[in-house]
């Protein structure tokens, strides 16, 4: 294995994962700024299943690139449950994927709008709808960025077995 300290066996489970059922994934990022998107593409066979990343980082692009209601951002702000939910919908729209990942919250090493550096909403939107994740992680930016991928990474799992499930 790598020595790429988000390369873990996980990562390399959900592209085998996807593979064998077939499906897609994008995402749409804020905090991680592409981490999702690179850690899957890390390993090898990944461009059977990875469509594409959107790095929204600025607010005004999660609305233009990743298709997030300007209204809902001017009254939930860019870290909010209900915009993670839409960055995952829009993710899978925009990329064409079966499965959208939408990432955003607070990295450090200040609050923002009120929310305090950890807080993250972590959005899965795929073929049984859309789910979203609030987690309080605790580090560096480094840290919480790299939980919140290898969170997203288990959050997805668990979404694709549901559905290879029934």
């Amino acid at each position: 294995m790598s020595s790429d300290p988000l390369l873990v066996p996980e990562v390399v489970e959900l592209v085998a994962e996807l593979v064998a059922v077939g499906e897609s994934v994008a995402s749409a990022e804020s905090l991680t700024a592409g981490l999702f998107a690179a850690t899957v593409a890390s390993v090898p066979g990944s461009s059977a299943v990875l469509r594409g990343g959107l790095v929204v980082y600025a607010t005004d692009l999660k609305a233009t690139l990743a298709g997030v209601n300007p209204d809902r951002l001017t009254e939930d702000g860019p870290v909010s449950e209900r915009t993670a939910r839409a960055l995952a919908t829009g993710a899978a729209d925009r990329c064409g994927a079966d499965w959208g990942v939408g990432l955003t919250g607070v990295a450090g090493p200040a609050e923002q709008d009120g929310h305090p550096v950890g807080t993250v909403y972590l959005g899965v939107a795929g073929p049984t709808g859309v789910t979203c994740d609030t987690l309080e992680l605790a580090g560096d930016r480094w840290e919480i960025r790299r939980q919140t991928v290898l969170s997203a990474v288990s959050r997805l799992r668990e979404r694709v077995a549901e559905r290879a499930a029934r």
